[in-house]
């Protein structure tokens, strides 16, 4: 079956969503599949980590990396630390309950220590949140790291970072589906990958790290079904399912594999089906039912 025709440049728009963000290797993977190539991507959060690899590598391999590396990955490297530790690091700190030491070791192995945004194949953003402002700012140019680091910087979860003059946390409680910045990128079609919403339901909350997840993944779902159709007034909007719903923490990295086939699943499914008729929303934000 032909690729739905896409006007150029096409923007891949990434999501945040914790463990979760292990969904958007298989939707990667349909896209591919279905010939839909990326000529930019932004990303936010868990979001923003998967757009890094996806523009810095070469575009036969990169969803073949990402596989690996959500493969590998686990809670404990990603939010080190036991109960008794996390109760340490908010005394400490008085912030947060998790250092991003285990995320910038992560950026480091994958991305290379030292790589900045001159690295991409592709026009690459990462979206995060001033704190002095509360507005979203676009990261383009300069180290990836620290950018990284502050688009997954959940408050509660992690640490603020300062960066250029700014102190930042998680894009995500802003604008955690970037599509207005994909759009100010340049981008003239949109393929959303949210994996916080459609799909997955986040289990109910059992600890306190839990319930600063939830809060933020509510939100993050509420700014999604506001923006999609602001967007698609002007160009296609492709916003491509989840798997069926599931409840699920997003600290929990244990069903990734299973995530990733089902959300592959879906989304080939669905790229199957579509015709693209001009500007519209093709798909759509909130829960499948």
């Amino acid at each position: 079956m032909a690729a739905p025709h896409l006007p150029g440049p096409v923007g891949f728009v990434l999501g945040g969503g914790g463990s979760l963000g292990s969904m958007q290797v298989g939707m990667l993977r349909a896209l591919d599949e279905t010939g839909i190539k990326p000529d930019l991507a932004v990303g936010t959060s868990v979001g923003s980590l998967n757009a890094a690899v996806l523009a810095t590598g070469d575009a036969a391999d990169s969803t073949e990396r990402l596989r690996k590396i959500w493969s590998q990955m686990t809670r404990h490297e990603a939010f080190p630390g036991g109960v008794l530790s996390q109760v340490r690091t908010l005394r400490h700190t008085k912030t947060h309950l998790f250092p991003n030491t285990g995320l910038a070791a992560i950026i480091d192995e994958h991305l290379g220590e030292g790589s900045g945004f001159d690295d991409a194949k592709m026009p690459l953003g990462v979206v995060v949140t001033d704190v002095e402002t509360a507005e979203p700012v676009l990261i383009r140019s300069g180290p990836l790291k620290p950018a990284l680091l502050a688009s997954a910087a959940i408050p509660g979860i992690y640490p603020p970072v300062e960066h250029d003059g700014r102190l930042l946390y998680d894009g995500g409680l802003v604008a955690n589906v970037p599509m207005r910045q994909a759009l100010a990128m340049g981008a003239r079609s949109l393929v959303v990958l949210d994996c916080a919403f459609p799909g997955q339901l986040p289990s109910r909350p059992q600890t306190f790290a839990e319930v600063m997840m939830f809060t933020a993944m509510i939100s993050m779902r509420n700014q999604a079904v506001l923006e999609a159709p602001v967007a698609a007034a002007s160009v296609p909007v492709v916003y491509l399912p989840g798997p069926a719903p599931i409840r699920l923490s997003p600290l929990d990295f244990s069903h990734t594999e299973e995530l990733s086939e089902q959300a592959y699943q879906s989304a080939r499914t669905f790229l199957d089906q579509i015709v693209i008729n001009g500007p519209g929303l093709y798909g759509a934000p909130g829960l499948v039912t």
